[in-house]
């Protein structure tokens, strides 16, 4: 398809799905929970567990006491003793709960996000800077914990970090969809949240040509995104995964 008539389908695809209606329990999505508490820290957490079948995240999240962000860490280890997602066992949710926790007490999520960001406007840096200080918030290891939360970015990273890069775009976008919580990140620097959906799509409509799935795909579809809104190039990310989600013929 050439680039000006894809561009008329995908702006027509993200039109159509800039409504509310398209996270419900009939159509679900982490945001669907995420959307109910306008809340970073509990965004994060939603992000995170973003993984696997679209149903049994929502179910595991609606099943969470968010409340526990502001517990005690007594209170949160007991309340959460049972609790657990797919690679995640109940220590594991344990230990980003109280990392949240002690966050929070200590700075917000977007300014600990904007220490690394603003040196050159990097959302990876920002990244980075974020993981770091989780870590060193709550230091708890375990490859269910390191999974949730993965590793600080560098120049050698081959992750596309799905989950952060799309709690990010929930967090500066601000529509039907997103919650639009931080003011200080351009939407213009964002990248792609990249999985395997968008991935399939992508490539099959010509936007994407790497074949690895990794962070050089994600940094290769952002800037052809940028063809066609250099200002907003990840408001295409919710109808290209919902295209691939629903396996539109392409």
């Amino acid at each position: 398809m050439e680039d000006s008539k894809l561009l008329v389908w995908l702006e027509k695809e993200v039109a159509k799905r800039d409504v509310a209606g398209e996270l419900s329990l009939d159509k679900p999505d982490p945001l669907l929970v995420a959307t109910k508490y306008h809340d970073c820290y509990i965004s994060v957490i939603c992000a995170l567990f973003a993984y696997g079948n679209a149903a049994l995240i929502v179910r595991f999240l609606q099943g969470l006491d968010f409340s526990l962000l502001d517990a005690s860490e007594d209170k949160i280890t007991s309340s959460l003793s049972k609790s657990y997602y797919r690679f995640q066992n109940s220590k594991d949710v344990i230990a980003i709960f109280i990392a949240l926790r002690r966050a929070k007490q200590e700075s917000s999520l977007e300014d600990i996000f904007l220490q690394g960001y603003q040196k050159e406007h990097d959302v990876l840096d920002g990244l980075a800077s974020l993981i770091t200080a989780l870590e060193k918030f709550y230091s708890y290891e375990s490859r269910g914990y390191r999974f949730l939360l993965g590793k600080a970015p560098d120049k050698k990273s081959k992750s596309t970090y799905k989950r952060w890069n799309m709690f990010l775009r929930w967090m500066v976008r601000k529509d039907s969809l997103d919650l639009g919580l931080w003011e200080n990140v351009d939407k213009k620097d964002l990248l792609m949240p990249l999985d395997t959906h968008t991935f399939q799509v992508s490539r099959k409509l010509g936007l994407l040509k790497r074949k690895s799935y990794d962070l050089k795909a994600v940094i290769e579809l952002t800037q052809k995104l940028k063809e066609f809104d250099k200002n907003d190039p990840i408001k295409y990310d919710f109808a290209l995964y919902r295209i691939g989600q629903e396996g539109f013929d392409l």
